[in-house]
C-alpha cells in the first residue's frame, strides 16, 4: 500500500484528541484486527509513506515489523516502541499479525507538549523510552480499549503541556504562519508570510529550523505537495493544479517527482488508467 495513492487509513481506526489537545495532536489510531485480515487476506503487507514532518508514536501491540529507511533497515520487536519524524520516504513491513497503537503530532508540537525539539529526530529511529515514562508506556501496552489508552495518553499530555505552556508563543507563530500559506492556495513566500506575520525573514526561517528541523520553503513545497496529491488521487478530472500554487501541470508533475521519486503515470488513480 502507497500513502496518499492507497487508502491506508481503512485497516486502522481513528479518533480525534480532546478539544485542549486538538492543536497539538492530529490523531490518535489502533490497528483494526478485522480490517487488517480483510485488506491483507492474511499475507505480508508494505506501507510506503512520503515525508511529512509530523512525529509519530508507534507503540507497537502485535509482531515483529521492519522500517526501511533509505539505505537501512530496522527491525521493530515486539516490545520495541518508537517515535518516528519522516523526512524521507519510509517504507514499513509487516506480518499479518502487525498491530499498532499511534499518535501523530503536528510539527514543533512535542516541545509544546515535552520541551523537545524535534529537529534533533531527523533521520532516527527514537525509542519511545527515551521519551515517556517506563510505566505509562507499560500501561498503554497492556490488554485494554483504543479509548482507555487514549485517555492515559492525553491525561499525561496535558500535565506536560501545562509545565510547558511559556514557550507555547513561539509555536503559535509556527502554526499560525502554517496557516496562512495554506489559506493563501499555497502560493506565498517565506518573505511574504514574514510580512504578513509581521516579523522578518530571518525570524521565520529561526522558528522553522529550531522548531520543525527544516526551512519553511521546504516544509511549504512538501505540504503542497502532500495536499495537491491527495486532490489529485480523489479526483484527477477535477484537479486544477493553480488551486495548490503550481504554475500548470507540467509544473505539479516534476514537483510530484521530486516529492515521490516517481512520475504520476507510475501510481495508481483509483483504478484509472495512468496518463
Amino acid at each position: 500500500m502507497v500513502e496518499i495513492f492507497d487508502n491506508i487509513k481503512k485497516i486502522y481506526q481513528f479518533s480525534a484528541p480532546c478539544a485542549e489537545l486538538a492543536d497539538y495532536i492530529e490523531f490518535f489510531s489502533e490497528s483494526s484486527v478485522e480490517a487488517t485480515t480483510r485488506y491483507t487476506t492474511n499475507n505480508t503487507f508494505t506501507v510506503k509513506m512520503f515525508p511529512s514532518w509530523t512525529p509519530t508514536f508507534w507503540f507497537n501491540l502485535g509482531s515483529p515489523y521492519h522500517l526501511v529507511m533509505g539505505k537501512d533497515c530496522h527491525t521493530i520487536r515486539p516490545e520495541d516502541d518508537i517515535c518516528l519524524l519522516r523526512d524521507s520516504i519510509v517504507e514499513r513491513q509487516n506480518l499479518p499479525s502487525d498491530y499498532l497503537f499511534s499518535i501523530k503530532f503536528f510539527p514543533g508540537r512535542l516541545e509544546a507538549i515535552f520541551g523537545i525539539n524535534q529537529a534533533k529526530f531527523i533521520n532516527k529511529v527514537i525509542p519511545l523510552r527515551t521519551i515517556l515514562p517506563r510505566s505509562l508506556i507499560q500501561s498503554v501496552k497492556k490488554p485494554g480499549s483504543f479509548d482507555h489508552r487514549m485517555a492515559l495518553l492525553q491525561n499525561f499530555f496535558l500535565t506536560q503541556y501545562a509545565r510547558q505552556r511559556q514557550r507555547d508563543h513561539y509555536l503559535h507563530l509556527l502554526k499560525d504562519s502554517i496557516d496562512l500559506y495554506e489559506s493563501g492556495n499555497m502560493r506565498y513566500n517565506t518573505s511574504e508570510i514574514a510580512e504578513k506575520m509581521f516579523v522578518s525573514s530571518k525570524t521565520i526561517n529561526r522558528y522553522f529550523n529550531n522548531i520543525v528541523g527544516i526551512n519553511p520553503k521546504r516544509y511549504f513545497s512538501i505540504l503542497r505537495a502532500r495536499t495537491a496529491l491527495t486532490a489529485y488521487v480523489a479526483s484527477r478530472d477535477n484537479f486544477l493544479p493553480d488551486a495548490y500554487g503550481y504554475y500548470d501541470m507540467s509544473h505539479f508533475y516534476r514537483e510530484s517527482v521530486r516529492f515521490t521519486g516517481k512520475g504520476i503515470g507510475h501510481w495508481p488513480h483509483n483504478g484509472a488508467s495512468p496518463a
